[in-house]
């Protein structure tokens, strides 16, 4: 995609095209990034239903399609940045990063949330897809899509400076993108109540960052 399209420097140049690749591409990643690490919640999601209504698939459609839903409203938030991010030119035209402060900023902040309440309550969520189901179960089609919206946003609110990571490495470096999804995985099957994991993690990033000023 970055051979074929180049961005406009200044933010008055670009034009919907221009933001509907930027979406289209964050849609896209965000999708191949997030969905798998969604996969327990949905099959214990599924198995509920199939218990309650005999049926999954209606159910399990809305509710995986809300939680892509929320998502596909946080690349929105995505194109944005990356349009102010490439007006100040601090994104080049092949969408790798060309700001030390920048770099070092994304990576001590995703570092630092690591360790903040919010951080862990909504990991905890997401490590426990049955408790999700039986303290917030809804019932309905309705019900379904509802319990999707809050899943997909307590998913953002635990890995969207994650997802900021990307900025710093580089939008389109597929090797990072895939080692995220692997981390995001592999955070989110550690036990509910297991922080170390996500603290090695945080001081790692922040170190990274402390060292890219140095």
């Amino acid at each position: 995609m970055s051979e074929m399209w180049m961005p406009p420097h200044s933010a008055r140049q670009w034009q919907l095209s221009d933001f509907s690749v930027v979406y289209t591409m964050w849609a896209v990643m965000m999708v191949a990034m997030m969905l798998p690490s969604a996969v327990p919640m949905i099959k214990a999601f599924n198995k509920s239903c199939r218990q309650r209504y005999g049926d999954d698939t209606s159910f399990s459609t809305l509710f995986s399609s809300a939680y892509l839903l929320i998502w596909f409203v946080f690349s929105i938030v995505l194109t944005l940045l990356q349009w102010q991010l490439h007006s100040l030119q601090w994104l080049s035209g092949m969408m790798e990063n060309t700001n030390t402060f920048l770099t070092a900023g994304i990576l001590t902040t995703a570092g630092v949330y690591q360790f903040t309440a919010l951080k862990n309550a909504c990991l905890q969520h997401c490590r426990s897809p049955f408790s999700f189901l039986l303290n917030a179960w809804q019932n309905g089609k309705w019900g379904a899509f509802n319990m999707g919206l809050i899943h997909g946003s307590t998913c953002v609110g635990c890995c969207w400076a994650q997802m900021l990571l990307m900025f710093a490495v580089g939008v389109m470096n597929i090797t990072a993108m895939v080692l995220l999804t692997l981390f995001i995985l592999l955070e989110k099957n550690f036990p509910a109540n297991e922080p170390r994991f996500s603290q090695v993690t945080g001081v790692i990033l922040c170190l990274w960052g402390g060292l890219i000023l140095l």
